[in-house]
């Protein structure tokens, strides 16, 4: 028997209350969402934890900043890629929006490939770890997503290398355990044919045409601690926003 779901902290459950709202249509795409004092007043909340109500909305797609106008509620992107599920996971604690899962396909040490030793700045052949996830939602298929880490990287935290759950994403597990935080990404997206050992895991036809992006990591210390390739699947968008000031 389960014990008692764990109360969400203040400022998340004022944030669940918002997206609520968006969703029912209470609040519409261009609305102005409450401000820091509407929240301060009607939820007796401090200025500190009014304050991150809107940077959980954003993180999570429901919310954006208009210079001149404030903050004002939008209809999340049905996909999110690795970088996005990095700011999600700063933000909020967790790498997923609501009602997204994870399928952790495999994950072990392999040799590196070309293309993957090219990424990583290693010997073709060395070893790496792979681990690859398949995202889902209620509509399906989001992206099959391989990631490719460093060797050394897989002795700091062996849990790399199992299907079991991570105790946090891997961009957090690698910070805890090695002090290596991601500050720069590369993004490229391409049109790419689909490999037979991922048409399966996307429900495609293999050499189907489908829509990539691959992410690469480096830290603090310019070294490249991640290489990532996601294949998107069917009727998926990409989509990103960016502040320009």
């Amino acid at each position: 028997m389960s014990g008692p779901t764990p109360a969400l902290p203040p400022y998340r459950r004022i944030a669940a209350q918002i997206k609520g709202q968006i969703e029912r249509g209470e609040l519409r795409p261009g609305d102005r969402i409450p401000s820091v004092r509407d929240i301060v007043r009607d939820e007796g909340v401090s200025v500190a934890t009014a304050t991150r109500v809107a940077g959980v909305l954003r993180a999570e797609g429901y919310a954006e900043t208009i210079q001149g106008i404030g903050t004002v509620a939008r209809m999340p992107s049905k996909i999110t890629t690795g970088p996005d599920r990095l700011q999600l996971q700063r933000t909020t604690g967790s790498g997923f929006l609501p009602g997204e899962r994870v399928e952790i396909v495999s994950a072990a040490v392999v040799p590196a490939s070309a293309e993957v030793a090219d990424a990583l700045v290693v010997e073709e052949g060395s070893p790496v770890v792979q681990r690859r996830r398949r995202y889902l939602d209620e509509e399906g298929v989001i992206a099959l997503s391989t990631s490719w880490l460093p060797g050394e990287l897989g002795e700091a935290a062996p849990e790399l290398t199992s299907t079991g759950p991570l105790p946090k994403m891997t961009f957090g597990l690698i910070e805890d355990r090695t002090g290596r935080r991601p500050v720069k990404r590369r993004d490229v997206v391409s049109i790419r044919p689909v490999p037979e050992d991922v048409a399966s895991l996307l429900d495609l036809e293999a050499g189907s045409l489908v829509l990539t992006m691959a992410n690469t990591y480096w830290d603090q210390y310019g070294q490249v601690t991640e290489y990532a390739r996601d294949f998107m699947g069917p009727d998926r968008e990409l989509a990103a926003d960016y502040d320009l000031e």
